[in-house]
């Protein structure tokens, strides 16, 4: 019996801890918009991810307010994302919007995924094994990719040995701008940034090795009973697993853990967040948007958006910046239920 008991107790230490987080989070999002001190005498044009729906959240009691001329909810072609969009005429003297919504976020917890690969089409999925304008899948990034997944035969071997390769090597730089443009070619000379950084290179190296990835895209919700979470941006990626379905997995939320708690690589904690960020996320999280290279509806008079993580305006077709909310300006509020 007693040497029963040491194993049991040593089973057990063999398991990793894992974070403990909230199974779900509740509350209001609350989006203000004024657009009122941008140059007057121009059409103005406004463009927000409009979150729906899913297997993992529940949106609710979604209001629209404001003095625009006209407002209407799209989505863009190529992905379906939901778009909020209005506008205001060039004689408009104010230009204000308001956007609430409650909503129901649940914890992602993927365990146990099939290593036995079924047949599968790549075609199927070409759309997600594509280079963006900002993520090749030739050249270095190719070259890269084979290296860190030679000997692994499956889409599941292959995309654990590149999330492990990027929580190893990838770091969370703290003076990028907002989340990072995810410029691959440059983070193959520099590995740090933030969440659009990691994530993007990433996704390039599952592309790269064959492996079908996307970003996802949202903002956190806060941890008080309210909160301004006007800059709490975030995203991360999924996989596609044959015979499952997509994956989530975060590096970009490991890589920040160990440099808010100051954690090295071979710190217990450090892999316990390794564990929990492949096929885990907390619920501290509302998805708002997907896809890169953006055209919205109605069409931007500017390029592409590498990506729509956060409001989109134009003034006289010239866009705002939106890494600047207090020269925008927008707040979004989050009031817990």
């Amino acid at each position: 019996m007693k040497r029963i008991f040491i194993l049991a107790v040593m089973m057990l230490l063999a398991i990793p801890a894992q974070p403990t987080w909230a199974k779900s989070r509740a509350g209001v999002v609350t989006l203000v918009v004024d657009l009122s001190a941008q140059e007057k005498g121009k059409e103005a044009k406004l463009w927000i991810p409009y979150p729906v729906s899913d297997r993992y959240q529940a949106i609710s009691d979604v209001k629209v307010a404001g003095d625009y001329a006209s407002s209407a909810v799209y989505t863009d072609r190529t992905f379906g994302t939901p778009i909020l969009y209005a506008e205001w005429p060039k004689d408009a003297v104010n230009r204000k919007l308001t956007f609430t919504f409650s909503v129901e976020r649940q914890e992602i917890r993927q365990i146990n995924l099939p290593a036995k690969e079924p047949k599968w089409n790549p075609a199927d999925y070409a759309e997600y094994l594509n280079a963006t304008s900002l993520g090749p899948i030739n050249g270095d990034v190719k070259t890269l990719a084979l290296q860190i997944t030679k000997g692994k035969k499956t889409v599941l071997a292959k995309s654990r040995a590149i999330y492990d390769w990027v929580c190893d090597n990838m770091y969370r730089d703290p003076d990028t701008v907002g989340c990072g443009r995810g410029d691959v070619c440059a983070l193959l000379l520099k590995p740090g940034g933030k969440c659009t950084d990691i994530t993007s290179f990433y996704i390039a190296l599952c592309r790269a090795a064959g492996v079908p990835a996307r970003e996802v895209f949202s903002i956190r919700l806060g941890k008080r009973a309210e909160e301004n979470i006007t800059t709490y941006q975030h995203c991360w990626a999924e996989f596609f697993l044959p015979g499952y379905g997509w994956v989530t997995v975060d590096p970009a939320d490991v890589r920040k853990a160990m440099l808010v708690e100051k954690l090295e690589r071979s710190d217990p904690k450090a892999k316990d967040y390794r564990e929990y960020f492949w096929g885990g996320i907390d619920p501290y999280r509302v998805v708002i948007a997907t896809g890169r290279d953006l055209v919205l509806t109605p069409p931007q008079a500017g390029t592409p958006l590498n990506t729509f993580g956060y409001p989109y305006a134009e003034v006289g077709g010239d866009a705002i910046d939106f890494y600047k909310p207090a020269a925008f300006t927008y707040t979004y509020i989050y009031t817990e239920k």
